[in-house]
């Protein structure tokens, strides 16, 4: 049975860990988004993160999306730097025109660093893209 199941290769999606300044607070912030590269938008978009590490599990957060344009990108969360030493996984599940794709996005443990940043011309801002 499990053969019948087409699952399709997700292309065009991207997970990034950005540092920005938070006007704000006036601090300089980890914040996570979720990148669309695709021509068409996403829909009813469902991300869960969590982190794990030895012994040590972060809580399990979910955000949910109700569309994420084509060719746009999405401010999903604020990350505590105290989870870069864990590796930290984001689940996201989203339709294109009706049909069901999922996809795991991985920052392994001690990655996310400001030695790794790197500019995402999609956002015009320094950061670190999932694995």
């Amino acid at each position: 049975m499990r053969k019948d199941i087409i699952i399709p290769e997700v292309s065009g999606v991207e997970m990034a860990i950005v540092y920005e300044y938070n006007n704000i607070y006036d601090t300089n912030d980890w914040n996570v988004y979720l990148i669309n590269n695709n021509n068409v938008h996403l829909e009813m978009v469902v991300i869960v993160s969590k982190g794990f590490g030895g012994k040590k599990i972060s809580s399990v957060m979910r955000k949910k999306i109700d569309v994420l344009d084509a060719r746009s990108f999405a401010k999903v969360e604020w990350m505590q730097p105290d989870l870069f030493k864990l590796t930290n996984q984001f689940q996201v599940t989203f339709f294109i025109n009706d049909r069901l794709f999922d996809k795991t996005f991985t920052f392994k443990k001690n990655t996310i660093k400001e030695g790794g940043l790197r500019m995402i011309p999609e956002l015009k801002k320094q950061g670190i893209i999932a694995k």
